[in-house]
């Protein structure tokens, strides 16, 4: 569809960027949903991240996606960040606001758990701890998704313990920290595994995991999302656990900030984008290339 001069501009920022696949995502719902508007990536070098946010109300843009290595460096950027980017320590959505100023969320806590209950209906809260691995922004944005879903027990397991006890440190005690080493133990009466690391994805060593002491009944789950099938959910899966892959944690982290720039009408009947077969189908083929 043809975009005019009064179409809303978003985009993603990210060093590189042109791995994401954040513009295909947002130009298939403008498509779908017959909406002016552009979204476009955005190569910004961390130098340049400053210059680069403040220059989108001169531009005319509504807002951006934030990719790494931007998501820590941006909260100390905008002119406002609400409590639940303070709390995970990063942002990856940014809204310009009437008066130019610039106001960020993070998305990727809601994307994880929208993933999660697609793709496991059954899981609750309530069924057991959950095991993280990995302790950087996207491990943090699912430890707080989780604490705040009602999950009483949260262990992130990461190679380096300290930063694993960071988590605890600011998070609170319902999260544990457990060395590399015992990661196989911390498995054992676990309802949800999470592979919150870049492990297993195309062009990274796998992640090497002894599943033997999780319960069968337990969930497993990855936000990598290229493969669609890690290393890690296909041995979960050979042995009967549940899977869910994290290509729709990529999908429904998305839909937040698309409403926010484009989905809001003068006139009402606001757009809430929706993760559907086919959209699902549509990105699968382009990863599969």
């Amino acid at each position: 569809m043809n975009v005019t001069g009064k179409a809303p501009l978003a985009g993603v920022m990210g060093w590189p960027v042109e791995h994401s696949r954040s513009p295909m995502l947002h130009r298939y719902w403008l498509k779908h949903y017959e909406i002016d508007g552009a979204y476009i990536p955005l190569p910004v070098p961390p130098e340049s991240l400053k210059a680069a946010l403040q220059t989108l109300p001169l531009l005319g843009f509504a807002g951006v996606n934030l990719t790494a290595p931007h998501k820590e460096a941006a909260l100390t950027i905008v002119d406002e960040a609400d409590l639940l980017s303070k709390r995970i320590g990063a942002v990856n959505t940014v809204t310009v606001q009437p008066d130019g100023t610039l106001k960020a969320t993070n998305t990727d806590g809601f994307g994880f758990l929208e993933n999660l209950q697609s793709g496991a209906p059954n899981w609750h809260a309530n069924l057991g701890p959950a095991v993280v691995i990995g302790a950087g922004g996207a491990a943090r944005a699912i430890v707080v998704a989780l604490l705040d879903h009602g999950v009483g027990e949260v262990r992130v397991v990461n190679r380096t313990k300290k930063r694993a006890a960071a988590l605890v440190s600011a998070l609170g005690s319902s999260i544990k920290a457990h060395a590399w080493g015992s990661l196989a133990d911390a498995l054992a009466d676990a309802s949800l595994l999470i592979n919150a690391t870049t492990l297993g994805m195309n062009g990274k060593p796998s992640l090497e995991l002894d599943l033997e002491k999780l319960p069968t009944q337990a969930v497993v789950t990855d936000i990598v999302y290229s493969p669609l099938e890690t290393p890690l959910l296909r041995a979960a899966r050979a042995r009967g656990n549940l899977t869910v892959d994290g290509l729709g944690m990529l999908l429904h982290q998305a839909r937040p900030g698309f409403r926010m720039w484009f989905g809001e009408r003068e006139k009402g009947d606001d757009v809430d984008p929706q993760v559907t077969t086919e959209l699902r189908a549509y990105v699968s083929k382009d990863l599969g290339r």
